[in-house]
């Protein structure tokens, strides 16, 4: 869903005025859109001969919000789902929470749904923006909890494998879950991760650190 962003061309006696037009035409406000001065204008001599009009392009802003909005509301409306959309934005990452009944349909088994959601929803929004921005989709905080709960999981299981001094395997996990087991892992004094399967069966084995 490329989004096509209004534009007019206006001229008038000054740039501000020109300005003013262009946006009152396209029913925004000035600090939602991005102006493009083409020609500045002059008043000529004694300020009526050979004066020239101030000729600007403005052109709206892109809206995350509603780009967000026009992207998950019919896929909601199509699931039957009343959720409250919650949008949190900063230069690197746009954040988007779904609260309500049913949330449970959004999110799937393991997430998948939810994922599959997430990567539609930053190919929709990246490829209207210039630079790269990471896109967390979530719905009633589940990516926290699940992060809480791999943690808990992964030091858990390297505690068995330390003092079992036998290797184990998880189950099949996304890229991020398994990054997740990696990240808490990493430094452990007795065990280290690998990742081992095709997708969408890659699982993380956790073995036991040699030499110990």
């Amino acid at each position: 869903m490329l989004v096509l962003l209004r534009s007019i061309v206006k001229e008038a006696k000054s740039v501000d005025e020109a300005i003013k037009l262009a946006c009152s035409e396209l029913e925004i406000d000035i600090e939602d859109a991005e102006i493009e001065v083409l020609d500045e204008g002059n008043k000529g001599i004694l300020g009526f001969i050979g004066n020239k009009n101030a000729v600007v392009k403005v052109t709206e802003k892109l809206n995350i919000d509603n780009l967000v909005l026009d992207f998950l509301e019919p896929i909601l409306q199509y699931m039957d789902i009343e959720a409250e959309i919650e949008i949190e934005q900063s230069e690197e990452e746009i954040s988007v929470n779904l609260t309500g009944e049913n949330i449970g349909l959004i999110i799937g088994k393991r997430g998948e749904t939810l994922d599959a959601l997430q990567y539609l929803l930053s190919l929709v929004i990246n490829k209207n923006l210039d630079s790269y921005v990471r896109v967390i989709l979530d719905a009633s905080n589940y990516r926290k909890k699940r992060k809480e709960t791999l943690v808990r999981l992964a030091k858990r299981v390297a505690d068995k494998v330390a003092r079992t001094r036998r290797n184990l395997t998880l189950e099949p996990m996304n890229s991020y879950e398994r990054r997740i087991i990696h990240s808490t892992l990493q430094n452990h004094n007795y065990v280290v991760t690998e990742s081992i399967g095709e997708e969408p069966n890659r699982k993380v084995v956790i073995r036991y650190k040699q030499g110990n």
